[in-house]
């Protein structure tokens, strides 16, 4: 460093002050002169800041992906299920409880299934009958898709030629397991000692996942060759936008007004947001690891700094005797030690936000990083590196002009 430099308008000349301009240069010239150890020392801090920010944005992207998914698919949906007794047995949904609901205000529509509770569906007549897949069978109508919020895959739900001939439509999970891709060809499938044919195969359901893995017949189908009683075991209600507090809370009385009580209504995207909650919750725990790191990068700025104020005892000397104050010392060095640090904050943010677009295009999720992240990452560098740098600063401040130029 020059002596131009290092004057400073001491006592004899002016104030004791150092200007900023001259306090900038003077911190960037000591980094400058080090570039390979202030790298090093800003690449700590860069790793816990892009961790932080990694974190935060992964779990604001799958959040805002769920968030964005509950929108698309509506909170309206209601389920009408029946509960148990007070001997934990199962009641039974009255035939009464689908006319009943469709007769309610504010229910823009609705669909019941029936489950076939002893029937199974199969590849061949070949196949083991103990080796069911976990596939569930039921009878539904033609305007389940829509009701739950999900669309078809490949072919077309039941419709009027389904209520006249054995034609199915599979689950996303049951045309896994029975390893069917698409509908076409007269494909058919075993059930119930009767060829069916597969005209459908529908996209998972987000909002009840348990009808990934059923198959559906039409229910006419159903009560001419199975038998089915018509008592619906689960029926989907989509209510109004504005009203679906109000219908929820009379869902249960409508279904069965003598026995109200055996009756559970659920909202299916209670569900998802508690899981977007959850996502939240181990954000935090994420974060704390991230902390860590960046405490690392903190005592490896600190131990950096302490040896630069031993190996630059001599500067520190010039500078005093030329006028510097021990006030103009320790902020020279608090600064270096900030800027370094804030330094790796901006190249953590970046290393971060990289991190969360990569993630955002392999998941096909939304990019999201909070703007908090974007201004609390360099600002949060700058407050680590002042206080890792405070006790060096004040260390290279206590050094009298005499025992540093002798040094």
């Amino acid at each position: 460093m020059s002596v131009e430099a290092a004057t400073l308008p001491g006592s004899p000349n002016g104030a004791a002050r150092l200007p900023a301009r001259e306090l900038l240069g003077v911190a960037l010239q000591g980094m400058r002169s080090r570039k390979l150890r202030a790298a090093l020392s800003a690449l700590g801090i860069a790793i816990g800041i892009a961790a932080m920010v990694a974190v935060v944005g992964v779990s604001a992207s799958a959040q805002a992906s769920l968030l964005s998914e509950i929108d698309a698919l509506g909170t309206n949906l209601l389920t009408v299920t029946p509960g148990q007794n007070f001997l934990g047995n199962n009641e039974v949904l009255p035939t009464t409880s689908v006319p009943m609901i469709d007769h309610m205000r504010s229910v823009d529509s609705d669909v019941a299934i029936y489950q076939l509770a002893n029937e199974n569906v199969y590849r061949t007549p070949y196949v083991p009958s103990a080796q069911t897949g976990g596939i569930g069978v039921d009878a539904a109508g033609d305007n389940l898709p829509q009701v739950v919020g999900t669309s078809m895959a490949s072919g077309h739900f039941l419709g009027a030629v389904s209520n006249r001939y054995p034609e199915v439509v599979l689950g996303a999970e049951a045309a896994n397991i029975l390893q069917i891709n698409h509908v076409g060809a007269h494909l058919m499938v075993y059930l119930g000692n009767t060829w069916f044919t597969v005209v459908g195969i529908m996209k998972p359901a987000v909002l009840d996942s348990t009808l990934d893995s059923t198959v559906f017949i039409s229910l006419p189908v159903a009560q001419r060759l199975f038998g089915l009683l018509p008592n619906p075991s689960e029926i989907y209600v989509r209510a109004n936008v504005n009203d679906v507090n109000r219908v929820g809370n009379l869902l249960a009385p409508t279904a069965d007004p003598q026995n109200a009580s055996g009756v559970q209504v659920a909202r299916p995207s209670d569900v998802l947001e508690a899981r977007a909650a959850a996502k939240g919750q181990f954000t935090t725990l994420l974060l704390g690891l991230g902390a860590v790191a960046l405490l690392v990068g903190a005592i490896g700025i600190a131990n950096i700094m302490v040896i630069s104020v031993l190996e630059r005892r001599g500067e520190i000397g010039l500078r005093r005797a030329l006028g510097a104050t021990r006030r103009h010392i320790s902020v020279q060095f608090l600064t270096e030690s900030a800027l370094l640090a804030a330094l790796g904050g901006f190249a953590g943010l970046l290393l971060g936000a990289g991190a969360t677009e990569v993630y955002s295009l392999v998941q096909k999720e939304p990019f999201v990083v909070p703007l908090y992240a974007l201004v609390a990452a360099p600002a949060a560098g700058f407050a680590i590196g002042a206080l890792a740098g405070l006790y060096p600063a004040l260390k290279a401040a206590r050094l009298s002009p005499t025992e540093a130029l002798r040094a």
